[in-house]
């Protein structure tokens, strides 16, 4: 590929000049940050890295380089800065580690930074190709599985022995003359790319290299492409912070832990010690937020002979059945796939495991019926997303006393699921939240003519139903998707993850300061 050798920034055309129609055979090279994304600076990504992968104090190590950072990257050199970046970042992570973050953590925080106006161009592209100076194992699981890139050229870190030594491979930090000599090696052997897009000076030399080029221009008032316009929307994502943690949040995370951590504790005592009647009450004084709507129904009454009531709650975290039982003034026990040795312990209702044998749990929730009322969730796992994932028929054939429950809960920095990490440190997650929320929804309980004892419907009918009653109810979106296929796409193994490894464990520990 024949390289361009005189170019002015002054001839290059800004993007929303470019033409997106007819480009199906076109060839487009597009960087990430400030053209790709709306945002110019990565530190939100690296921090996310750092925090999920290192805990608290790695965070904090990035924080304290950030200044370093800044003056290098403005000042000095824009390599040396990412260097550093890097370094503080990376060094001693496993890479195995740095790819499920990659892959289950970075995607929900990218997607909901992508550029309107380059999207438009770069999707409309028939090869699309990314060149940026970040990490290649930390953005090409997004570029490929979200953005569809079929190529993507980044700098390549070094590792060593499994884990990253914090240093960069020749020829170093992707950024000015390095990215022009990627592009022009990349495409040796075919033609020069048709567009060429970016956003700032040292994107220059690559964009010479293309037909045409445009330039990206900051907009603090542009917003990014919304949710229901998304490539691909993110269903399944993991990870602990809500927010994208940048310098000025990532400060306040790292305030907040130690102080919210004892706010949890407190929090948990009072639910798990106290009659539940009071619960209710007491969340409201501790700052967690118990909204009710609805009419619940009456407790059932073993003179009566009849079976108890069983609720079917969507599932938002581990604590749907304390917030119900909560709503309900009264503990009502739950059944469950998997449970940590802590979350037993400090729950406060009584919690039963389930088998996986349909047949076996089929009996066990029967009996527990005739004891009383009973809470399932038939999503067999978690989902962060506006989603139902698919129900699972066993509720229907046990009960006609059926009561569908819409929960959705809210939290400011800390997410109160997991799946690589410790699932007992959920409930403590969720409760570190500054003002945690759950909002409870009582609908109508099944009329007896959609139940299984009507004989007019299959069990998989009343699950279907019931997950669109409860869809309809909170306006999300009914799904297929199982808890295997959760566990698959983020956790990477067959979907059994109820023993975490040590080192998860570990890491987890260190986060909240143990």
């Amino acid at each position: 590929m024949a390289e361009k050798l005189h170019y002015s920034p002054l001839t290059f055309p800004t993007i929303d000049e470019c033409k997106s129609i007819g480009r199906e055979k076109d060839t487009v090279v597009a960087d990430m940050d400030g053209t790709l994304l709306t945002g110019r600076s990565s530190f939100p990504y690296f921090a996310l890295v750092a925090f999920e992968v290192g805990g608290v104090l790695r965070l904090l190590l990035l924080l304290l380089a950030s200044p370093v950072v800044g003056i290098l990257y403005y000042l000095i050199s824009e390599s040396a800065g990412i260097r550093v970046l890097i370094f503080a970042t990376f060094a001693g992570m496993r890479a195995s580690d740095i790819e499920l973050v990659a892959r289950a953590v970075l995607p929900k925080f990218y997607s909901g930074d992508l550029h309107p106006d380059t999207w438009r161009v770069f999707s409309s592209c028939g090869k699309r190709c990314v060149l940026t100076a970040n990490p290649k194992i930390m953005v090409e699981s997004f570029l490929k599985d979200y953005l569809g890139a079929d190529m993507v050229l980044g700098t390549e870190i070094h590792v060593y022995r499994g884990r990253a030594t914090g240093l960069v491979k020749t020829p170093g930090v992707l950024v000015g003359k390095n990215k022009a000599h990627a592009l022009r090696k990349a495409f040796s052997h075919a033609p020069p790319p048709d567009i060429g897009i970016g956003d700032r000076r040292t994107d220059f030399p690559f964009m010479s290299l293309c037909k045409e080029s445009y330039v990206v221009t900051p907009n603090p008032e542009l917003q990014p492409v919304s949710h229901e316009k998304l490539p691909k929307p993110v269903v399944f994502h993991d990870g602990r912070l809500v927010q994208k943690p940048t310098p000025f949040m990532a400060l306040l995370i790292i305030l907040w832990i130690p102080i919210g951590f004892l706010l949890a504790c407190l929090r948990i005592a009072a639910g798990s010690l106290l009659p539940m009647p009071i619960v209710y009450y007491v969340f409201w004084a501790l700052g967690v937020r118990v909204h009710i709507k609805g009419s619940p129904p009456p407790q059932a009454q073993k003179s009566t002979g009849r079976s108890g009531v069983l609720f079917i709650c969507s599932h938002r975290t581990l604590l749907d059945p304390v917030f119900l039982s909560a709503a309900l003034g009264r503990p009502i026990p739950a059944v469950t796939y998997s449970l940590s040795r802590l979350s037993e312990i400090i729950s406060p209702i009584t919690t039963v495991r389930l088998s996986r044998d349909r047949d076996t749990d089929a009996a066990m929730i029967k009996k527990l019926l005739e004891e009383g009322d009973l809470v399932i969730c038939p999503e067999g796992t978690t989902c962060r997303e506006p989603f139902l994932l698919r129900f699972s028929a066993l509720f229907a054939e046990l009960t006609d006393e059926l009561v569908p429950v819409a929960m959705a809960s809210r939290m400011g920095i800390f997410h109160g699921t997991t799946v690589r990490g410790w699932k007992g440190m959920d409930p403590f997650y969720f409760f570190m939240n500054p003002s945690p929320a759950y909002e409870v929804i009582f609908l109508e309980k099944l009329p007896y003519e959609m139940t299984c004892g009507a004989g007019k419907k299959a069990q998989y009918e009343v699950a279907n139903y019931v997950q669109r009653l409860i869809a309809a109810s909170l306006s999300y979106e009914c799904t297929g998707f199982t808890r295997k296929d959760k566990y698959r796409a983020l956790a990477g193994n067959d979907g059994v993850v109820d023993k975490p490894k040590p080192a998860a464990i570990k890491r987890v520990m260190k986060v909240v300061g143990c």
